[in-house]
């Protein structure tokens, strides 16, 4: 009992820094503490509800959100540079990124297998509780709630965009790569597993017959783009051993 009653004060503490963190007290703590759920943990303890619903939710609000953010503040951009640059800012890395930044590993309730595996430095379900979070956030909060949040966990890196060439999505640099390098494109596998509501996609991209990268995502778009992330990161690695072998 003593063990379960410090992992809830674990849990209560890093909830308040989550809080704090996101600049909001919520009227509904519940709301919070479902989004912290992941299904690992409440497949473990029982429970009914995971964080899931909340994670649906949170993507469609965060893309609205920064969807009018960026048509704001960018006016001279057209469909497609909007698209690109919203694409790099909600894509899974970036959303982890934004977590680790939040603080928001310690709050999130795991299962025994998941925390033995290193669930919480684990990009996707990092990604995943941000957006469950502010699913949260915007049912607790509303949309002027939701904007406050997003512009404050969002604001430096879309301000960091002002001024810069319009981002490559992964699969488009992965793209170019392989055709500068080898004058072919990239080609990709996707399988989907769940019911309809809840499908999950994972991709393999190869270059000719080698496996270059993996990921998994709600959507074929986006499992590719995963798969596409960690091939530009090997691809990045590479071009470095290429350069260090030229000056050797």
């Amino acid at each position: 009992m003593a063990n379960a009653s410090q992992d809830e004060s674990d849990h209560s503490g890093s909830m308040a820094v989550l809080e704090e963190g996101l600049g909001v007290r919520f009227r509904n703590p519940s709301l919070l503490d479902l989004a912290l759920t992941h299904r690992s943990y409440a497949y473990e303890a029982g429970l009914l509800e995971t964080n899931e619903r909340l994670e649906l939710l949170g993507d469609a609000v965060l893309n609205l959100v920064i969807t009018d953010i960026i048509f704001k503040r960018f006016p001279t951009y057209v469909e497609g540079d909007l698209a690109k640059l919203r694409a790099s800012l909600v894509s899974a890395p970036a959303l982890a990124g934004v977590a680790v930044e939040l603080g928001l590993g310690p709050a999130v309730r795991l299962g025994r297998g998941e925390l033995m595996t290193g669930g919480r430095d684990k990009p996707s379900i990092m990604a995943d509780a941000l957006e469950a979070v502010i699913g949260a956030v915007y049912l607790d909060r509303g949309m002027a709630g939701i904007r406050s949040v997003v512009r404050k966990l969002f604001g430096d890196r879309i301000k960091a965009a002002i001024g810069q060439e319009v981002p490559k999505d992964a699969k488009t640099r992965l793209q170019e790569w392989v055709t500068r390098r080898h004058g072919i494109l990239p080609t990709y596998r996707v399988s989907g597993v769940g019911p309809d509501h809840a499908k999950k996609f994972s991709a393999e991209v190869f270059v000719r017959s080698e496996l270059y990268g993996c990921g998994e995502g709600r959507s074929k778009k986006e499992a590719e783009q995963a798969a596409a992330t960690e091939a530009v990161a090997r691809m990045a690695g590479e071009d470095t051993l290429q350069e260090v072998a030229k000056d050797a």
